[in-house]
């Protein structure tokens, strides 16, 4: 039972890990919906700006994960 235990929290976490980007997308469409603001008066800058911050936003988010996988690891 011991050795299921850690193999079976490894499966799960590369389970997660494969699909942190699918989640990402799932989280970030909630909170559009939340948000969902026609904008019409953006410039092209704007624009690059809010594709860095969605970019940041998705490297946070990898980042938080692979740390709290690093600690659940032994």
């Amino acid at each position: 039972m011991d050795d299921e235990l850690p193999e079976s929290i490894k499966k799960c976490l590369k389970i997660l890990e494969e699909n942190i980007g699918i989640l990402s997308n799932i989280e970030l469409n909630l909170e559009d919906q939340k948000e969902d603001e026609l904008t019409s008066d953006l410039d092209l800058h704007d624009l690059y700006d809010m594709t860095d911050d969605v970019a940041e936003s998705a490297k946070l988010k990898r980042a938080e994960f692979s740390f709290m996988r690093r600690k659940a690891d032994p």
